[in-house]
């Protein structure tokens, strides 16, 4: 079989300063990088707990899209706080976006410090054609 790797970018994804990807397909995965509360422009854009965790989430949607995938395809989630107590607020969105038979493998933990002085980060991978 034939391997494939591509780099992902496209519209609806935020123009990153930093060096890296917004996600990296490898045949049928997709592994997408740190998404954050971060606007189009590449701005952080500072909220409560909810709005940052929406962002990130659709910055993490906008990657899987352009990528070829779906929201059914997410196997795994990390998602790194900047405080631990903001759990349920997320865990409420989380339920939202993934109904209980769709329900990604999830780590979640405490970070010192986020990028831009966020208070969310979202990690994951998906697959296709299992």
């Amino acid at each position: 079989m034939a391997k494939k790797k591509y780099i992902v970018a496209g519209e609806g994804l935020p123009q990153w300063s930093n060096p890296i990807s917004h996600a990296v397909v490898v045949n049928n995965m997709c592994f997408v990088s740190g998404q954050l509360s971060v606007g189009l422009n590449g701005v952080y854009v500072e909220g409560s707990i909810e709005e940052e965790s929406n962002l990130a989430f659709a910055n993490f949607f906008s990657a899987l899209t352009n990528a070829g995938f779906a929201m059914e395809d997410v196997v795994f989630i990390d998602i790194a706080f900047d405080n631990l107590d903001d759990l349920p607020k997320v865990n409420t969105i989380f339920m939202s976006l993934f109904p209980e038979t769709r329900r990604p493998a999830r780590t979640i933990y405490q970070a010192e410090k986020l990028p831009f002085g966020g208070k969310i980060k979202i990690t994951g991978t998906a697959v296709k054609d299992l």
